[in-house]
């Protein structure tokens, strides 16, 4: 498989040279030459097949030849060492749990596929390569868990002071090793405007090898379709249309999902959930896509004013406005409305969901109000413990702490303050020393 930049001004790379460099030299975002729908027996055969045996058939023609198949097999078993149950929460909802993996967020397939794809690909290079990656909330814990200790490669995450959870923060400033954590005076846009300057630097890319491990990252990216597939084998004997309502933020999750459905999954519909932070769902309004200053709430991973992955979206449906719009609804909510939804949920299902998830239940909400013979799934995409100063204060449960934010409550943070691209600089060329 090769891929092509989306700014159509760079070569076509290979999977692994995509990987690589992160980004195509033109800065466009890869995206695959082509896409071969899986055959119908796939589907028809889905619950007989092992979820490491759905998701090999599902990624290996964007992998291949540059992964043999022996290689992307224990990649894969690797990667999914956890659970992706689907729990009912009534006839025409129900929701998917993306945090039983270490770090307890969705992000963790895309991160472990993408750092063991990495360290095949570095295995026999004396070359480093660094990763470098901004984080809103979750990616950066799952990146610097997936890519802790793997030779060859360092990883630099800038995130937003204040603004992503005390857990959140844990995750992604405690491990040390081949990890340096840089806090950011700022928002979000902040982080990825210099992660994307960072990669325009000549300067520093004539020295250094960098990559991206955000959602633009093809193997960050693509490994997401999988749990997608998994909730369709849990959810087909239903007989209903099926629709995934997925908090929304860089839109990496749900592209995902329709590159999914473009190899044949049957999903019925999107649902793009948004906070505050609402560019898409305007412009499915208004056919206007204006980018804005991020905006804080409290599903702070969402909280994305220019989100990159939507130019992929766009490609998908051959930037078809009415194509799009036909399989994509989207709906905004505030910070009260989300209060509200994480109330309801403990309130009438007993069900304990975290910011995100609890805007991923009120797109479903929106969407089958006038949709009522399909069934809707919204994404869980972390643990409620993740944000425990905004769950407790609306639920009368104290959560217990899983293990896995257990073992960074007690360490020690460490961090390097930022506030400008130079300083991001100096610290890059100080891990060439």
């Amino acid at each position: 498989m090769n891929y092509y930049s989306l700014n159509k001004k760079a070569p076509n790379t290979s999977f692994k040279e995509a990987v690589i460099k992160g980004i195509a030299p033109d800065k466009g975002l890869y995206f695959p030459e082509t896409i071969t729908p899986l055959p119908a027996s796939f589907f028809e055969n889905i619950d007989n097949l092992s979820y490491e045996a759905i998701a090999f058939e599902a990624i290996k023609q964007f992998v291949s030849p540059d992964i043999p198949e022996d290689v992307l097999k224990t990649i894969i078993a690797e990667t999914l060492s956890f659970d992706f149950p689907v729990v009912k929460i009534n006839d025409q909802v129900s929701t998917l749990e993306l945090f039983h993996g270490p770090t307890m967020a969705f992000k963790d397939v895309g991160a472990r596929f993408m750092a063991r794809c990495l360290g095949y690909f570095n295995q026999n290079n004396t070359e480093e390569v660094t990763v470098l990656v901004a984080t809103s909330g979750d990616t950066g814990g799952a990146v610097a868990n997936g890519f802790l200790g793997v030779k060859g490669v360092k990883v630099v995450i800038l995130y937003p002071s204040g603004k992503v959870s005390d857990i959140q923060e844990k995750q992604l400033t405690t491990l040390k090793q081949n990890i340096t954590a840089l806090e950011v005076d700022g928002v979000f846009d902040d982080c990825q405007d210099m992660v994307k300057r960072a990669f325009l630097d000549d300067e520093l890319t004539s020295k250094m090898q960098l990559t991206s491990a955000n959602s633009i990252n093809v193997a960050r990216w693509l490994p997401q379709m999988f749990y997608f597939f998994f909730a369709y084998k849990q959810l087909h004997k239903t007989h209903k249309k099926i629709v995934f309502s997925v908090p929304s933020g860089n839109f990496g999750n749900i592209c995902a999902g329709m590159m999914a459905q473009q190899l044949g999954l049957p999903i019925h519909h999107f649902v793009a959930a948004n906070n505050e932070n609402n560019v898409v769902t305007e412009y499915l309004t208004t056919r206007l896509y204006q980018p804005k200053p991020s905006v804080q709430t409290i599903s702070n991973a969402m909280d994305v004013g220019n989100p990159s992955n939507f130019i992929r979206i766009q490609e998908i449906y051959k930037h078809n406005f009415e194509a799009l719009k036909s399989n994509l609804s989207s709906f905004s909510f505030s910070d009260d409305q989300t209060r509200e939804a994480l109330k309801e949920l403990y309130t009438d299902f007993k069900y304990i969901a975290d910011p995100h998830g609890a805007v991923g239940y009120l797109g479903c909400k929106s969407y089958l109000k006038d949709n009522e013979d399909a069934h809707c799934v919204f994404l869980e995409t972390a643990h409620p413990t993740k944000f425990l100063n905004v769950v407790e204060d609306i639920i009368p449960e104290k959560i217990e702490l899983p293990s896995q934010i257990k073992a960074v409550m007690d360490e020690e943070k460490a961090s390097i303050p930022i506030a400008h691209y130079d300083e991001l600089k100096a610290v890059l060329f100080n891990t060439l020393s």
